[in-house]
């Protein structure tokens, strides 16, 4: 379905949308950002209502001033909105723990549901979820504070089990590198996880579930990293490139769709979701899936949809009607 054909807001009446943003974890700047875009470019006729979880897990009203009530005052915010908007990336957020929230507070929302969101969080889960697809993934392999040495020939990729925005993410070369490596991903998540490192090219794709269902494939973007780690400095330092849409033969393209399609639809998805790959010599290889991806005007999601002709305003649009027709249905 072409993007120029987006539906204007499905209801006339006015919504008050609570969008949540921060989060107690490390993408908790990341957060703010997205969170601050959405309530800028909401389409009429929605007006924001601001909440924002703080680092240490306290609840700020609209004001920005602390909620001395906490949680059960959130909730009451809550309550008076028609709908909320989860802007918080990563652990307690994009995890399901806001869509669990929602759920036991009969509060319709954006985006995917507590499956969706605590399956894709879990790095090593999605791996196992999408081998049974047939979806080619990095091997891979646990490590612990116990660990001297990794798990996997050099060079691998020491990773946090379950963040975001690449933190905690390191490349190790060498044997003298590897603890300093796991201690990164140890002080972000107790579970962590060592990947073979993959050469290949970076390319993203984005599904989008529109409000009759359908689904819209956003145009695949490749990030240009001149051999570097995307990691969180690159990531937010200005200097990544993109490339959109990602220069690809007929058929790598159409694998890409497949494979994101289907895990869109196995791992339960909602709204929209970024799935990062490799392009390697041998085809496409999952990196991991984002449930809440970033939603600022300069990330890659945003991007991808834009190139389609789905500028942000619309993109908002999409996903605020497919919540209200998803949480309509009995």
């Amino acid at each position: 379905m072409s993007a120029t054909t987006a539906r204007p807001l499905t209801t006339a009446r006015p919504l008050t949308v609570a969008v949540i943003g921060g989060g107690q974890n490390c993408e908790h700047d990341v957060s703010l950002a997205t969170a601050a875009a959405i309530r800028d470019a909401l389409p009429a006729p929605c007006t924001p209502l601001a909440l924002t979880i703080g680092p240490d897990g306290a609840w700020r009203g609209p004001d920005d001033q602390p909620l001395p009530g906490g949680l059960a005052d959130a909730l009451a915010l809550l309550a008076t909105c028609d709908l909320v908007f989860p802007a918080v990336h990563g652990p307690r957020g994009e995890d399901g723990t806001l869509a669990a929230l929602c759920d036991l507070a009969g509060l319709p929302y954006v985006g995917s549901g507590v499956r969706a969101g605590a399956l894709a969080m879990d790095k090593a889960t999605t791996k196992l979820i999408a081998q049974n697809l047939g979806i080619p993934v990095a091997r891979s392999a646990p490590a612990t504070s116990a660990d001297t040495t990794a798990p996997l020939p050099l060079p691998v990729v020491v990773k946090p089990a379950a963040a975001g925005s690449s933190h905690g993410v390191t490349r190790v070369d060498t044997p003298g590198d590897y603890s300093a490596a796991l201690a990164a991903a140890l002080a972000l998540d107790s579970r962590v996880l060592v990947e073979e490192h993959i050469d290949g090219r970076e390319i993203d794709i984005a599904v989008l579930r529109r409000a009759d269902q359908s689904l819209f494939i956003s145009p695949p973007l490749e990030i240009v990293t001149e051999g570097r780690l995307f990691d969180t400095t690159l990531k937010y330092d200005g200097t990544a490139a993109f490339r959109i849409p990602a220069p690809l033969s007929r058929a790598e393209h159409d694998t890409l769709t497949r494979h994101a399609t289907r895990l869109f639809h196995t791992l339960g998805c909602a709204g929209t979701a970024r799935f990062d790959f490799f392009l390697t010599s041998s085809g496409f290889v999952l990196n991991e899936v984002n449930t809440t991806p970033g939603l600022t005007t300069h990330s890659q999601v945003p991007k991808m949809f834009a190139a389609a002709g789905l500028d942000y305003p619309r993109l908002l649009t999409e996903l605020i009607d497919s919540a209200l027709a998803v949480h309509a249905t009995p």
